[in-house]
């Protein structure tokens, strides 16, 4: 039995329309029709088909590993496409290099800072104790205060940048219900489902995370607050990192 006669028999005993199946997994029905047929030239590659093949037999309660594995066999070896070669620009961008930070050059800065602050406490010692001694009343320092606000405004930095880390992704479905999944840079799998049309999802991760879109023109996404436009039609695998907003 063939991949396509695997799923249409699968579609048949769930009591199931070509037209449900493509409501259930936003997949148009003509590629639906086409797998059905064993013929995969509309799915736009094979990176994309295996996507197909997992979502239709998932939709229809079906193991999805054995139809990828005889995709594999018939279809021909598999093709390691990334997102980044999706969208990758006609002319390359250089990057520049991140220099490693100078850890000697930090001990020394940090070194004179203590040496600084200790010469500091040693000579003001004398002028303190002076007024004591001839009889006068000490004079009231604010410089406490004063360091006060200071580590007030360190904690909020240090609060901000860490914030800055966490990567903010909001996700919703405008036009009609989109199969979403979202996955580590290690593969292991953070949400796989549908969202319903009407309805948002929101996930704050703080690594990088591969987002697969099944319909990219019926949703609405932002990262980190600022509006991402992933190409409409086929299905998309985006990039997310808190370096970067949305890349391919």
């Amino acid at each position: 039995m063939t991949i396509g006669d695997a799923l249409a028999e699968a579609r048949r005993q769930a009591g199931l329309t070509i037209t449900q199946v493509s409501q259930r997994t936003c997949i148009r029905e003509t590629i639906i029709r086409g797998i059905e047929r064993d013929d995969f030239s509309a799915c736009g590659g094979d990176f994309y088909a295996r996507g197909h093949i997992r979502s239709i037999a998932r939709a229809e309660g079906l193991e999805p590993e054995p139809l990828i594995r005889e995709y594999d066999a018939t279809q021909g070896a598999p093709e390691g496409i990334t997102a980044a070669d999706v969208f990758e620009p006609a002319t390359p961008i250089k990057l520049k290099e991140r220099r490693r930070p100078n850890w000697s050059l930090a001990m020394l800065v940090a070194l004179a800072a203590i040496v600084g602050i200790a010469t500091y406490h040693f000579l003001s010692a004398p002028a303190k104790t002076s007024p004591v001694s001839s009889g006068r009343a000490p004079v009231v320092s604010h410089a406490p205060a004063k360091h006060a606000g200071h580590k007030k405004k360190s904690a909020g930095t240090q609060s901000t940048k860490a914030h800055a880390h966490h990567i903010v992704i909001a996700l919703s479905a405008v036009s009609s219900a989109c199969w979403v999944e979202l996955t580590t840079a290690a593969n292991q799998v953070l949400f796989e489902g549908i969202i319903p049309m009407g309805t948002s999802k929101v996930w704050t991760e703080h690594k990088t995370v591969s987002m697969i879109i099944g319909d990219p023109g019926a949703v609405t996404l932002t990262v980190n607050g600022k509006a991402q436009s992933p190409p409409a039609g086929q299905p998309v695998t985006l990039t997310l990192g808190s370096s970067q907003q949305a890349t391919g």
